[in-house]
């Protein structure tokens, strides 16, 4: 998860939060942490590298929509950022 910039890992945790988000779910949810509008542009090409580097799944629920899960490797690089974090955060 190094390689990821922290949009990319704000979307990580997002699909990671949910069941099988839309990329508008996913979208609506990180506008709502940025509070301003996160354009298609910016989106979907940070979607597809977590796809590429198989953190996360990509289907189809109809010919319009997609949705995102999360992969197991996706889960790991979550665990191991949270570890990560600890040594350097204790709440």
């Amino acid at each position: 998860m190094n390689d990821l910039t922290g949009f990319q890992r704000d979307l990580l945790y997002v699909i990671a939060g949910d069941d099988q988000p839309s990329g508008q779910d996913v979208k609506e949810e990180v506008e709502q942490y940025y509070s301003n509008e996160i354009n298609h542009g910016r989106l979907y090409p940070n979607l597809d590298t977590l796809v590429n580097k198989e953190l996360v799944e990509k289907g189809q629920l109809d010919r319009r929509t997609n949705y995102y899960a999360i992969t197991a490797d996706g889960e790991e690089a979550i665990a191991e950022r949270q570890e990560w974090e600890r040594q350097y955060v204790d709440l």
